[in-house]
């Protein structure tokens, strides 16, 4: 019996991780405010996907679409949804799930007990991390546009919806700039 417990102690504390931070994890799209999600980000209400793909391929993906030959990419991208024109811009943020791990603290604790050195000291934390894409539109009037109160608000969801769709299923970028 004592064997057992051991035996289940060991198991324990070799697959025993905590986490101290998770990175969220969003199905399709989310619409919050932008500094709620991330620090450092606008106070501004925004659209928000994951970004399976790599660094700065969105950005390539909106200079192709809105033929922006690489000037003001990021921000105030004009766009028009029922003949009203719409400014977008992004951002690239990343949020990391952080875990402690316990088998390598207990193992360099033990070392140490011997007077050995600690050997796994880099293994006591372990990060993975999750890029996002956090998308805000104005109005000519600079006015928020993924506000809840805001009227056309809707149609504006939809295109970045339509937007995202794209960007996910498209990997040839230039393609773009022969659509219509």
């Amino acid at each position: 019996m004592r064997t057992l417990l051991y035996f289940v102690f060991i198991l324990f504390l070799f697959s025993a991780c905590f986490p101290t931070k998770i990175a969220p994890t969003i199905k399709d799209d989310k619409v919050m405010v932008a500094k709620k999600f991330k620090k450092g980000l606008p106070k501004r209400n925004s659209f928000i996907f994951e970004d399976p793909k790599n660094e700065n391929e969105f950005y390539d993906y909106i200079n192709y679409k809105f033929k922006l030959d690489n000037k003001d990419v990021q921000w105030n991208v004009p766009f028009i949804v029922n003949n009203i024109t719409y400014y977008l811009s992004f951002n690239e943020v990343e949020r990391t799930t952080k875990t402690i791990n316990l088998a390598p603290l207990v193992i360099d604790a033990a070392l140490e007990n011997n007077n050995l050195e600690p050997v796994l000291e880099n293994s006591y934390t372990s990060r993975s991390g999750k890029w996002y894409l956090v998308l805000t539109v104005n109005d000519e009037e600079f006015m928020d546009c993924l506000k809840e109160n805001y009227v056309k608000r809707d149609e504006i969801v939809v295109f970045l919806r339509q937007l995202r769709k794209e960007y996910l299923a498209t990997s040839d970028y230039r393609s773009l700039l022969f659509k219509k």
